[in-house]
């Protein structure tokens, strides 16, 4: 059992975090076929594990009630957003796995993005991964929900955004 007090006693000092300075930063840009996509993700180091607080705005909206507006969200194992015409960010490679393990079991297999009118937020707290660990790596939005089945990656779709994990050098050398 966790020895923190106020781990212990149900209360993550969740804003706190959020109001420091993260140790990571993605910045997200959508794919040529969407380029309206634009969003920040932070990563946050602490002793509980890694606060992902994700910020995308541009999602593609489905015209029909009961489906769309839920992207998968996964953090790959490549250094590079780009790729070619069939899979413009082929680069970013396979999901981040150190652990060799299968979906949705990944380290970099993250929950969805919910989409509100092309707007996701999402605060999440993660111990699959250190924030050193997956500097360097990519973060991929893609147009499908994940359905956390499917091998390797969860039927989730083409990749549409893309953003590369960078230190965030004004906190951290």
């Amino acid at each position: 059992m966790h020895t923190d007090s106020l781990y212990n006693k149900g209360r993550f000092p969740i804003v706190s975090v959020l109001k420091g300075t993260p140790r990571a930063i993605a910045e997200i840009n959508g794919s040529m076929d969407q380029p309206q996509i634009k969003g920040t993700v932070r990563l946050y180091q602490t002793r509980w594990g890694t606060v992902i607080c994700s910020e995308v705005r541009g999602l593609p909206e489905k015209a029909e009630s009961c489906s769309g507006g839920i992207f998968a969200f996964h953090i790959h194992e490549g250094s590079e957003c780009s790729g070619n015409m069939d899979d413009p960010f082929s680069d970013a490679m396979s999901h981040y796995d150190p652990g060799s393990c299968e979906h949705p079991y990944h380290a970099g297999d993250l929950p969805p993005l919910f989409s509100n009118n092309g707007y996701a937020l999402s605060v999440f707290l993660s111990n699959r991964f250190s924030v050193s660990e997956v500097v360097g790596k990519t973060i991929i939005i893609h147009d499908r929900p994940d359905d956390f089945t499917t091998q390797p990656s969860g039927n989730s779709g083409m990749k549409i955004a893309c953003g590369i994990i960078r230190s965030n050098h004004i906190c951290c050398p």
